[in-house]
């Protein structure tokens, strides 16, 4: 399988032969998910947080007397019944979210995502990125030529930009 380079004025240069590695992977949209999960889980950080009538400051010594004063018996004012009391059910940071997943099943997975892209003709590959003037009118002029419109409230296809090095 070949793939077009271009140039920035969108005229082909050459032809990258893809590697017989990608082009012999089959999609697996069951190990692609379970990556996408790993990144989504890991990525998380828990910030919702309550206190419980353990937690909450204060509140130690009963508040009145269990008899003969007419009103309902209580043990704390830090109860969750309380104003200013403890959360009975509420998020805690403690729940760990996180799953692991095996390298060899991450880099496969992102390979076989690339291929996919390389079969449907997803991929554009050009000579070279750097423009004459370090502007983002001439970065998007060279973007535009290459991504197509779209329909929806995106103006443009997303697009994944991949450098060789540290191309300053």
């Amino acid at each position: 399988m070949k793939v077009p380079i271009y140039n920035q004025k969108g005229e082909i240069i050459g032809e990258y032969e893809v590697p017989k590695v990608l082009e012999d992977l089959e999609w697996n949209p069951a190990l692609v998910h379970q990556v996408m999960r790993w990144q989504i889980l890991n990525s998380y950080y828990p910030w919702a947080h309550t206190k419980t009538r353990a937690e909450v400051r204060g509140g130690g010594r009963k508040p009145w007397p269990q008899k003969h004063t007419g009103r309902a018996r209580h043990g704390s004012i830090r109860s969750p019944i309380w104003k200013g009391g403890g959360v009975t059910f509420g998020p805690r940071k403690e729940k760990v979210r996180a799953i692991k997943i095996n390298k060899k099943m991450k880099r496969k997975a992102i390979l076989t995502v690339l291929a996919q892209k390389f079969k449907n003709n997803f991929v554009k590959m050009l000579e070279s990125l750097r423009p004459e003037e370090y502007k983002t009118k001439k970065m998007h002029e060279i973007l535009t030529r290459f991504l197509e419109k779209r329909k929806t409230k995106k103006k443009y296809e997303s697009a994944l930009i991949v450098i060789p090095e540290n191309d300053r």
